[in-house]
């Protein structure tokens, strides 16, 4: 047997972790392999002419990132900005992209028997932008797939041919 084939049997079955943040009244997972880090919110830099989901950029670390607040993108009644708003950088096609969520809140592993197609029905997400649902207990998630939600046209910020 090779080596691939001995890593490919050691695999847990489908299972992916994702790190858990809410927006509002609803908790969200983002695959855990996108995410470079987590801070605190600090206001950035505002860009002339952006779209109000685009807070501005921040200097991390001599790298300049651009930061989407994801509670104004998904039309949430409040972003208020408190002791519990983050950051999450996330590495996307070797694009690093900060979004700002109300708070995060952990890693949780989820099987593929877990995670149910989402309904399609209208909302401020692209259908084609969520995984599924999530189930862990009697917590749902909204599985994003963030890579294609940040390189979708509205947003501007990762170009699908990078």
């Amino acid at each position: 047997m090779s080596v691939i084939g001995k890593t490919a049997d050691a695999a847990p079955t489908g299972a992916r972790e994702y790190l858990t943040f809410r927006l509002d009244q609803e908790e969200y997972g983002i695959d855990i392999l996108k995410v470079q880090e987590i801070r605190g919110y600090e206001p950035p830099t505002r860009i002339a002419n952006a779209p109000d989901f685009i807070k501005g950029v921040v200097n991390l670390r001599g790298t300049i990132v651009p930061i989407v607040d994801m509670r104004i993108k998904f039309n949430c009644a409040q972003a208020d900005y408190n002791s519990f708003t983050v950051v999450i950088i996330l590495n996307l096609r070797n694009r690093v992209v900060g979004i700002v969520v109300d708070s995060v809140s952990d890693v949780m592993e989820l099987t593929s028997e877990s995670i149910r197609s989402a309904p399609d029905i209208e909302s401020a997400i692209d259908n084609s932008c969520i995984l599924g649902l999530g189930s862990v207990g009697e917590r749902m998630l909204i599985l994003l797939d963030i890579e294609k939600l940040m390189s979708s046209v509205d947003m501007g910020l990762v170009t699908a041919n990078e």
